[in-house]
């Protein structure tokens, strides 16, 4: 019997791993995985890094490793069953829509047998999920958020939230002070592992995207930074414990061109790769939150995040697969303009935004649905090519946690976990942000040269879109503002949505 564990299940606590001691252990670091995307260099370096540091750990465990370097996942299987004929393995589901059925078809075609089991890397299973949500074909957040804390009894004192709420939204969207500093965000250096990794992803992938738009080098990396063992993600939720908890809460929703990293934890690569489980973040955290004064407003809303917000997309997109990954009810077509791959623009957000992802494969929540997701949805561009480049651009990206998140809230491509779509004009930013302090365009305006385009391109879409959103209960507020605007301002901002999106197809905007 052989344990098979996938890269994003870099755990020896749970699953089979954790139940079958004895077992043999099979690894697949296949480069084909890389070449399905433009990935960050990042992403590759955490995912193969991560992999090794594992491998390496099991071994110092006394675990057999059969670790496979090689040009496809099937020619992993077919080396391992060469060497071990007839060899049963067993792994957890993969998150991914059908993976446990392509890895069993996969085994059996080199004559092997797999056992998909349970993945335990989650704290919702996916018969309690179904239970909850019966047999609806839209799914309410705040709703699987209150049955999931019943479920855990995280922040729940008998059946009632603790402090008599069950969110504190209301407190949580404060903007920094005059003179604030942040903390520092963790940061690692490489030890001799990760730089091998670093100059093999390299040599081996630098010159794999050198066809428009991204070009050969489309990121710009700074030295790697993230987690690639349980040790340093330990570090990072204790740093986070310690120095960035406490006000999480009201500067979650906060952005700060001196700032990327604010009070986030930064744990969401290590914890989709497996490398720290959900539930010692979430206790970690409730138990810090007992032991001294931490802000309920800030473990309620990083419970929220972790143990609502996550859980809910896994199962949004077990539940909807595969019509989520296509789904575009507002039929929106625009291509995926250049300048997200270059930074370039002389939008100031959507280019810190950007130069912040071109730099480290990460931005945080806000900045990805109302900086990036926000733009791309107001501009018309299909939902899928920017699933696409997000599933491309960030090290904590995968295809089951960007879909419902791009394609179902991004976007509001499906309706299935949205009832209106996220989108803004310049009005939100600014208030949420620095940005347009020194942006060369002008955040009051909607028409004219420098008018802000999320001001045109906000109420274009409006306007655009009015037969699918106007009978939208919650948009009555934004429409009838709408309908305030004479004809002639309608065809002006019209125009200037216009030229607007043929700037974004030249690159020029």
């Amino acid at each position: 019997m052989t344990v098979l564990v996938l890269g994003d299940q870099l755990t020896a606590t749970r699953g089979p791993l954790s139940r079958r001691p004895d077992d043999r252990v099979l690894m697949i670091e296949a480069t084909e995985f890389a070449r399905r995307h433009p990935y960050h260099p990042h992403k590759l370096t955490l995912v193969f890094s991560a992999m090794r540091h594992f491998r390496d750990d099991l071994r110092a465990r006394g675990r057999s490793v059969d670790y496979r370097q090689v040009e496809t996942f099937a020619d992993g299987i077919d080396a391992h069953l060469r060497e071990h004929p007839g060899d049963e393995l067993v792994v957890m589901r993969p998150p991914s829509y059908r993976g446990g059925n392509r890895l069993r078809d996969l085994v059996d075609e080199h004559d092997g047998s797999l056992d998909v089991v349970q993945n335990d890397l989650f704290l919702c299973s996916s018969e309690s999920f179904d239970e909850w949500a019966g047999d609806r074909s839209s799914y309410r957040h705040e709703d699987f958020y209150r049955f999931v804390r019943r479920e855990t009894g995280y922040l729940m004192e008998g059946g009632d939230p603790v402090g008599g709420q069950w969110n504190y939204d209301d407190q949580n969207r404060e903007t920094p002070p005059d003179g604030y500093e942040p903390p520092e965000p963790p940061a690692f250096e490489p030890d001799e592992t990760t730089r091998e990794v670093v100059e093999w992803v390299t040599e081996t992938f630098a010159g794999e995207y050198d066809e428009p738009p991204y070009g050969g080098d489309w990121a710009d990396p700074e030295p790697f930074r993230w987690p690639v063992t349980q040790e340093q993600a330990r570090a990072v939720l204790d740093h986070f414990v310690t120095e960035r908890l406490d006000d999480f809460g009201p500067y979650q929703d906060a952005m700060r061109t001196d700032s990327w990293a604010m009070h986030h934890s930064l744990l969401s690569a290590a914890l989709n790769l497996g490398v720290i489980h959900p539930r010692r973040i979430l206790d970690r955290v409730t138990n810090a939150a007992e032991e001294r004064d931490v802000p309920l407003n800030s473990v309620e809303g990083f419970v929220r995040q972790v143990l609502g917000w996550r859980e809910f997309m896994r199962h949004v997109y077990r539940r909807e697969m595969p019509d989520l990954a296509s789904a575009n009810q507002l039929d929106q077509t625009e291509p995926l303009p250049e300048l997200f791959w270059t930074g370039e623009t002389d939008m100031a957000c959507l280019s810190d935004v950007v130069d912040g992802v071109r730099e480290r494969g990460y931005s945080h929540h806000i900045e990805r649905l109302m900086i990036l997701s926000n733009f791309a949805t107001l501009l018309g561009v299909e939902p899928q090519a920017l699933n696409r480049w997000f599933h491309a651009a960030y090290v904590d990206a995968y295809h089951w946690v960007t879909t419902p998140n791009v394609v179902g809230m991004g976007t509001f491509g499906s309706a299935v976990l949205s009832t209106k779509p996220y989108v803004s004009s310049a009005n939100y930013v600014d208030t949420m942000s620095d940005y347009c302090n020194d942006c060369h365009f002008y955040k009051t305006k909607a028409t004219g040269e420098r008018a802000c385009p999320f001001n045109s391109l906000y109420w274009d879409f409006l306007d655009r879109n009015a037969d699918k959103l106007r009978n939208n209960h919650r948009m009555n507020l934004v429409y009838s503002h709408l309908d305030d605007k004479d004809e002639a301002e309608i065809e002006t901002i019209r125009d200037r949505a216009a030229s607007l999106r043929e700037r974004a197809r030249r690159g020029d905007l």
